[in-house]
């Protein structure tokens, strides 16, 4: 019986990360989420959540662009770390105004916080991907 080898694929582009993919995918589903908020807040809390959701995904893909300058590509994993928080705090001004049910509010604030440590680990081992 032979070995079949676990091998990582080789990352080639930010897309190839599973951090940027996830955060991506969130922001999307944030969207389609945000257009049932009221009218009264499109300028507000919709476009808050909004904007920092895309925040994420932006400053990985940002970042990789400019990786071969150590400090540049760990501040834009930093100020995805900050965009990941901060949708965290518009998810919860969502659930208290009552714009989305518990179920939905656990479910992103959990997904929230796998990006948030995933992109922790990538920024403490950034030379190893």
């Amino acid at each position: 019986m032979q070995e079949v080898r676990n091998k990582k694929k080789p990352i080639k582009s930010y897309k190839d990360l599973k951090v940027y993919r996830l955060s991506y995918k969130l922001a999307i589903e944030i969207f389609h989420l945000s257009k049932k908020f009221p009218k009264e807040e499109l300028y507000s809390l919709t476009a808050q959540i909004r904007n920092s959701s895309r925040s994420v995904p932006a400053n990985i893909a940002e970042g990789w662009a400019k990786r071969r300058y150590e400090q540049v590509f760990k501040r834009h994993l930093v100020d995805a770390i900050g965009s990941c928080e901060e949708t965290k705090v518009w998810l919860d001004f969502s659930y208290d105004c009552d714009y989305i049910k518990s179920k939905e509010h656990k479910n992103f604030s959990v997904r929230y916080e796998e990006v948030s440590k995933m992109l922790n680990g990538l920024l403490e081992k950034w030379q190893t991907f």
